[in-house]
Formats: structure tokens, sequence, C-alpha cells
């Protein structure tokens, strides 16, 4: 018996980002990359930054970066919840490359504090999120 689509909602703290069905939904939490299936278990995670990959039921792919957050699946529904989310086509790719090179620089020089080395990953994602939206753009 074939289950019906996921409904996913992905959301940051100042609006609702993406909504849809989807086939599949990747993350990576706390634990590890993670694969949400229709007919998944229950599940509630904390996500890292990274990057969130839906497949929607028409079977295009949404290129999603987070911060970090939330993920919950219950009853074919998905929840992703983050501070900041940006969808790929969203993000400004020359900005955020200049911005995690000064970063990169001064992690690998030992200097970055925490906070900076966060701000590392989430711009990595989104970079990461922003190629994968041009890159399908581009086909």
């Amino acid at each position: 018996m074939e289950r019906p689509p996921l409904e996913v909602d992905v959301v940051s703290a100042d609006r609702l980002v993406w909504s849809g069905l989807a086939i599949n939904v990747i993350a990576r939490t706390v634990e590890g990359d993670i694969g949400i299936l229709p007919g998944h278990e229950p599940l509630f995670a904390l996500l890292v930054p990274g990057v969130v990959e839906v497949v929607t039921a028409d079977g295009r792919s949404e290129t999603i970066a987070v911060d970090g957050g939330f993920i919950s699946v219950a009853h074919g529904h998905v929840s992703i919840l983050s501070q900041v989310v940006l969808l790929g086509h969203e993000v400004g790719l020359d900005e955020a490359h200049r911005e995690a090179a000064a970063l990169s620089t001064k992690a690998y020089q030992g200097q970055a504090d925490d906070q900076e080395l966060h701000r590392l990953r989430i711009l990595k994602a989104q970079i990461r999120a922003g190629e994968a939206a041009a890159k399908q753009a581009a086909s």
C-alpha cells in the first residue's frame, strides 16, 4: 500500500518559509543525518546548522539552510523549526563567500571564538543551499 506524501512545514522565527507535500526530507541532527519518508515513526530531534533537502511530491528538490533548531515527525507531518532559515535562492552567495572566507582565515589562525565558529558553520550551510539552488536553476 502506497502511503500519502508527507506534509512539511519549515518555519523560522518570523515566517513560514516553506510548506508543501514531500516524499523525502533529509536533515542533519546532532546524532547524524536522517532521512524521513512517508510512514516514518514519530521523531523529535535537534538540528545542527546545515542543509535540509526536501524532495517534493512532484519530484522537485528544495534546498534549505537552517542555523540549527528542531525537527518533529508525527502522523505524516514534518515540522522544521529554526531561528534563521533561508531557501537556497534567497542566499546572497557573494556576501556569504566573503564573510565565510574572512571567518575561515580567522579560524585557521586560531583566533575565532565559539560564536564566530558557529557563524562559519551557518554560512557554509547557506553557501551549499545557495549553490544547489543556482545549479538547479541553470539546468
